[in-house]
Order: C-alpha cells, then structure tokens, then sequence
C-alpha cells in the first residue's frame, strides 16, 4: 500500500511559491495546511491568469479558492477554576482527533484509521517523537485504548509509506522523527504487563528498523554515508538524513531566507542539511551548526547522534526480545549481536575521554563536535552508558545544566529553540528517568520538582501548558525559533501527569 501520486498546489508550484515567499501569513505552516475549494488544476489556470493582471490580490485570491486552518481556543471551552491536573485530564478530548478524519482528497492532511492525539496550537496533525511522551501521560490516565490507538496508526503509516514520518502531513513523507515506536511498544506492554502482547508490532518495528538502515552493505562497501546510515571504521552508525534539496514547504520562507545568496550547489546542500535537522526534532540547535549559532552553517547530516543511536540500539535490543518471545532464537541472536556491537560504539565513538560527556560525532572531520546537550541523557535512559560514564553524566548535569526551572537543553544562547534559556518536557523525562535508572535519584528528583514546579507556576500565572519552558528565567517564557510559543501542549500533558503520578 502507497501513498497516492497527485499534485497538492498548496506545497508545489507557482503559487506556492509566490504566497510562501510574499509572507501574507504570520506562520509559514498556514498555507500548507489550507485545503483547496476546488480542483487544484482549476485553482491553478485561474492563478496564472488573474496574477498577471496589477490589480491582483494574492491574499484576497488566496482567501477566496482555499479554506484556511485555524487553532482551536481551548482555553475558552475550559472552566474557570481547575488546577494544572484537572486542566490536563480535560485537555485529551481538545486534543484528540477522531478516526478517518474527514478531508478534501486535495488536503495535504494524511487520513489515519484511528483516533489521535495531536500537539495543540499550530500543530495539527499526529507528530512521531512527541507521541511516546504524549502516551505516557494517556496511559496514567486510564487512556489505554487510545494510547493503542496510535500505535495501530503508526503501524498503518509503516505499511502504508514504509516508514514513521515527521507527521501525517504530505510534505513530511521525506522524513521522519527520532524514531520511538519501538519505546511506545515497550511503554504499553509494560503497562498492560503483558510481554507477548507486543509480538502483534513485531513487523511494523522491523521494518521501521530495515527503513533506518537502508543503504547498510553500500556504506560498508565505499566507506561512505548513504541515507541514513554511515560507515565509522567500517562499523555502521546512523544519522539524520532528508534526501531532498528544497527549503521545507512548511518553512519555505525561513529556509529561503537561511540561504541568502549562495549558489545553487550550496543552497541545496543547506536545505538538505536544513531538513535533515528538521528530522532530529530539535529544530534548530548549536547541535546542528558549524559554527555552533548560525542556521545558514547547518551540518545536520554530517553528524552522527547520539541520542539517534541509543534509540536504535534499543530497536535491535527489542527485535532481539520479540524473536526470542516468537521462539525464533537465530533471528534474536542476530539482532542481540547488533545491540552489543551498537552499545560497545556508543560508548567509543560519542564518550570524549577528556570532558567526560558524550557528544555528537561528525564523520566527515572524525571529531566529536562538543556542543553540550541533553542528548548525552540517552544513554542512560536506555542503559547503554556503565556506571562510571552515567556518574560523569550527573555530574556534569547538576553544575552545568541544572537551572531554577529544570534542566536547559544546550550551554549555548543562539536565539534557536532547542538551545540555552529553553527546557522541553521530553528531554527532563529523559533525564530524569536516566537517572533513576543508575540510582542518582537525588539529582533526578530535584530536575522533577523544579520542573514540575516551573509547570505550575506558568500554569498558575496563564491557565496554558507550553511547548516549552524558559527553565534559567523562570518568570520569563520560552522562545526563540520560527514560530510563537505553542500552548496545548502534548508532551508537556503527558509528562507533567506521568511524573506527578509516578513520584516516589
């Protein structure tokens, strides 16, 4: 099963182009969403006519042949008084969207079997990282259907265009989020505590796994990266990878604009690079550029992660379960050999022996790019780091990262989202269940309160939950990127409620 070939005006083309560059919305993301009142080609003959006329209105033509999206006010449908628990009980139903969801065959939106949990705001459709940490909110709260639910729909998305995307949108099929369906499995079979109710995604996590590494035997042969995955030593490790050269169709003005006035050659290397960010979900970071501040130095996908790599370690650690669950030991074995192999360069290729932290790798300079960052959390989260690496990793955490607020996502203060004064909900549930996972319950309790504090005070103070948290002001609010703080907010529900109902 494939997605169906057909030409969306509202992503391709001269009239996206024109709207996308002429700015007449605040979010770039507005006119991607917007669903066409007639037949595209139809839209698209009366666009080349009346444009060449000087009285031609973009905005107005705009308005008059598409119907746009719009963001729900939750807050009006709301009572009054609710505390910050009560708020994110109410909020499933204003996030959720229902099965089969009714769109224009035109919409960019992909339909999906089953119901979803979307982020809230601008966000409007299902997002892949954000839903392992929307789940572990549904799932303290009763909502174990629904929590299944979006399982069952990534597993159709798998089959259907044979990988996760960013989000069930047309313009994200180029690429995909870190990928934790394998986590979301492995959070709901603990919940239902039932092991071998998992065996039913067995083949949605293997082939998610086989698209991450694809182009394995071709790296290993030329030494080179290819898609997704690139050859260190001739040892295979993976990267963020987005194939096309264009600015995203969601971002189409920002990524022009990062662009400038380079040459073509190096505009499509930067878009790719651009892209390929857009995949890590921490869009934009210091992690990402050359020159540790500038978009426009973008080298996403010469970089090695490490938080991507934990994850995909822990994909061939799941395999390995399952086959052994299904009584099929030389598969098990197999994919138990490519977690150790993966765990021993993990902790060889991304530890910096002298900072006593773990970084980021570029392959193509063979160093470590030493931005700190929370990444360095996800090898405690999936056991991967020994005992003496995750002490540093604390260490390093509580002097340098520790704020008022929670846990800051870089050192670095660039204006980008994912740097320095911001924290994100997932990256403190990383942390903090890293953590406990090595007995440094301590520390891992006071990122918890501190965060969970900040939570409320903000809460206490708007009545909103965030996207994301100003964690070194915390009178102050999160911000910087592309876009207005988001409130709804998924992830931030889904922590906030599992670590208040799962104190120790």
């Amino acid at each position: 099963m494939k997605l169906k070939k057909q030409y969306y005006i509202q992503v391709s083309g001269d009239l996206f182009k024109r709207v996308q560059s002429a700015g007449i919305f605040n979010d770039s993301k507005t006119f991607v969403d917007a669903i066409p009142k007639r037949p595209p080609k139809e839209i698209e003959k009366l666009f080349k006519q009346l444009s060449k006329k000087k009285s031609f209105d973009l905005k107005k033509f705009v308005l008059e042949n598409f119907i746009l999206p719009e963001e729900e006010k939750i807050e009006l449908n709301l009572p009054d008084k609710r505390t910050m628990e009560e708020h994110i009980e109410l909020l499933w139903k204003y996030l959720e969207r229902s099965a089969n969801e009714k769109t224009n065959e035109n919409s960019s939106l992909i339909p999906l079997p089953f119901p979803y949990i979307i982020p809230g705001g601008r966000f409007r459709e299902i997002y892949y990282w954000d839903s392992y940490f929307t789940i572990q909110g549904l799932l303290v709260c009763g909502k174990i259907r629904l929590a299944e639910n979006m399982l069952d729909n990534f597993s159709f998305l798998i089959n259907k265009i044979g990988h996760i995307p960013n989000g069930n949108r047309i313009y994200y099929v180029t690429r995909s989020q870190p990928p934790f369906f394998a986590a979301m499995v492995d959070s709901v079979s603990k919940f239902k505590k039932d092991p071998v109710w998992q065996l039913k995604y067995l083949d949605s996590i293997e082939s998610e796994y086989k698209y991450w590494m694809k182009g394995e035997r071709q790296s290993l042969k030329s030494n080179k990266a290819v898609l997704k995955v690139a050859s260190v030593n001739k040892k295979i490790l993976n990267r963020y990878f987005d194939p096309e050269t264009l600015p995203r169709e969601e971002s189409f003005a920002e990524d022009s604009e990062a662009a400038g006035n380079m040459r073509k050659k190096e505009k499509e290397k930067l878009f790719r690079h651009i892209r390929s960010a857009g995949e890590s979900g921490w869009d934009f970071s210091s992690r990402w550029f050359e020159d540790k501040k500038s978009i426009s130095k973008c080298i996403a996908a010469d970089l090695l992660p490490v938080d991507l790599n934990s994850l995909l370690y822990f994909y061939e650690k799941k395999l390995a379960e399952l086959y052994l669950l299904n009584n099929k030991k030389e598969k098990s074995d197999y994919y138990l050999f490519r977690s150790i192999k993966r765990r021993d360069l993990i902790n060889r290729v991304f530890w910096d022996h002298q900072k006593k932290f773990y970084f980021d790798y570029n392959f193509k300079t063979k160093k470590l790019n030493n931005v700190f960052s929370l990444a360095a959390c996800y090898p405690l989260f999936f056991e991967i780091a020994d005992v003496e690496k995750a002490a540093s990793v604390a260490e390093i955490l509580k002097e340098k990262f520790l704020k008022p607020g929670g846990l800051v996502t870089t050192l670095n203060h660039t204006g980008q989202q994912w740097d320095a004064p911001n924290g994100w909900a997932p990256l403190q549930y990383i942390a903090i269940k890293g953590l406990k996972n090595y007995g440094f319950n301590k520390l891992a309790n006071e990122i918890q309160e501190r965060w969970l504090d900040l939570n409320r005070n903000v809460f206490n103070r708007a009545k909103k939950m965030f996207e994301k948290y100003n964690v070194e002001n915390i009178n102050l609010s999160g911000g910087g990127g592309e876009y207005p703080l988001q409130d709804g907010f998924g992830w931030t529900n889904g922590v906030a409620i599992a670590l208040l109902k799962q104190r120790d």
